[in-house]
């Protein structure tokens, strides 16, 4: 099992930044990729940025030259830096994490919101 918890959602203008952190407990070994998902009111679940082990970063093509992710292994924590936050933005802020044990197990943590204010 592997549990997910975020911080660090939050209110912010236009053209503003936030630092979204996910930090994974339990069997978090086998797990082969993890990043962050959003969802926004009436929309689909869609990806933000995943990292992979032993691959680079894969950024959806609306946050990219916007949004950071990185990974601390040491904390087993994963964080979403995000710049030049526009209204579209805001949505519920989900961490992601898949396991690898034979099959492939998913985790979601509960979610963050993100509110850009124009």
């Amino acid at each position: 099992q592997v549990q997910l918890v975020e911080s660090g959602g939050g209110l912010v203008q236009t053209g503003g930044s936030l630092r979204l952190a996910c930090a994974a407990s339990g069997s978090t070994g086998s797990i082969d990729t993890i990043g962050w998902y959003r969802q926004a009111p009436g929309k689909q679940r869609e990806l933000v940025a995943v990292i992979s082990s032993g691959g680079g970063p894969n950024y959806a093509d609306s946050v990219k030259n916007r949004f950071s992710i990185s990974r601390d292994n040491a904390k087993n924590t994963v964080y979403l830096q995000m710049n030049s936050l526009k209204p579209e933005d805001t949505a519920v802020y989900y961490c992601y994490a898949r396991r690898k044990a034979g099959v492939f197990y998913v985790y979601w943590g509960q979610g963050t919101q993100v509110t850009v204010s124009s």
